[in-house]
Formats: C-alpha cells, sequence, structure tokens
C-alpha cells in the first residue's frame, strides 16, 4: 500500500516537473512570464500534490504564487456575478422612452397624467411615475392634479 502510494507521488511530480519544463523551455530567452493558461494548468497540477513535495518540486515560481492561482480559480468557479440581476423593476423599453420625450418637448405645459392619457390612447399603458422618472430633466412637469389645483387657485383670485 505504501509503494503505491509513493508511486502515485512520483508520477504526480513527474507530471509536474514536464508541464513545468513545457512551459520554460520556450521562454529562454527573456524574463518568465507565465499567461493565464500556464498558471491554471501548473496550479491545476500542484494541487494534486502534498505541501513538503510540493515545496521541494516547485522552481520557477513560489508555491505560494501557485496556490495563490488555484484560490482564485476555486473563487471564479464559484462567482456567480455573471448570473445576478440588477436589483429593482426592468426599465422601460427605448422606444417607448423616445416616444415619452417626444410627448414632453412637443407639450411643455402638459402634465404626467396628461402624458400618461396620450400614451394610453396611442396604445402605452405606463404609470405618472414612469413618465417623471423617464424625463428627469424636464422640470416644468407636474401631475395632473397638482396643475389642477395650482389653477383653482389663481381662479379664485
Amino acid at each position: 500500500m505504501v509503494s503505491g502510494r509513493v508511486d502515485k507521488e512520483m508520477l504526480l511530480r513527474n507530471k509536474y516537473q514536464a508541464a513545468e519544463h513545457e512551459i520554460i523551455k520556450p521562454k529562454f530567452n527573456g524574463p518568465l512570464k507565465l499567461n493565464n493558461f500556464e498558471r491554471i494548468r501548473l496550479a491545476k497540477t500542484v494541487n494534486r500534490i502534498g505541501r513538503k513535495a510540493r515545496r521541494e518540486i516547485v522552481c520557477i515560481v513560489r508555491p505560494e504564487t501557485i496556490l495563490e492561482c488555484l484560490r482564485w480559480l476555486v473563487a471564479k468557479k464559484f462567482d456567480g456575478s455573471k448570473c445576478r440581476k440588477k436589483a429593482g423593476r426592468p426599465g422601460i423599453d427605448h422606444e417607448l422612452e423616445v416616444i415619452v420625450i417626444r410627448f414632453v418637448e412637443e407639450n411643455p405645459g402638459w402634465g404626467y397624467d396628461r402624458i400618461v392619457g396620450a400614451l394610453s390612447n396611442s396604445g402605452y399603458e405606463v404609470s405618472d411615475q414612469t413618465v417623471r422618472h423617464t424625463t428627469p430633466g424636464y422640470t416644468g412637469l407636474t401631475t395632473g392634479s397638482a396643475v389642477s389645483r395650482c389653477a383653482g387657485i389663481h381662479s379664485m383670485e
């Protein structure tokens, strides 16, 4: 049983040294710079070897460097950032946004509710808050109820 384990460890050592040799051979002319593929290859190979053996056979970089690369690989494997969605409600279509902005520019005296009504007549269902958030630069717009309250106050004078 012991000789089988020793043979397996020797086989792994040889495999690592062969990989290391393949990587180093074409780079004898200048400083040794490993690309990601080479780092990954060394990290995957050296991961199966024990700690003591790792210190003995790793020559071209420090064992800690290879283990750091291995930790990076594991973190990348379990990183779910690509699968995550943005928080909050999805935005409106670009086409609808362009239409809302066009309505606001063509009718600067209209409030949010009146623009919503015009869009509803055109077949688009949006809320006054959607119109408000779509047009943050147009400060002259108000909700329909606020416009009617202001109109009532002015008519009393």
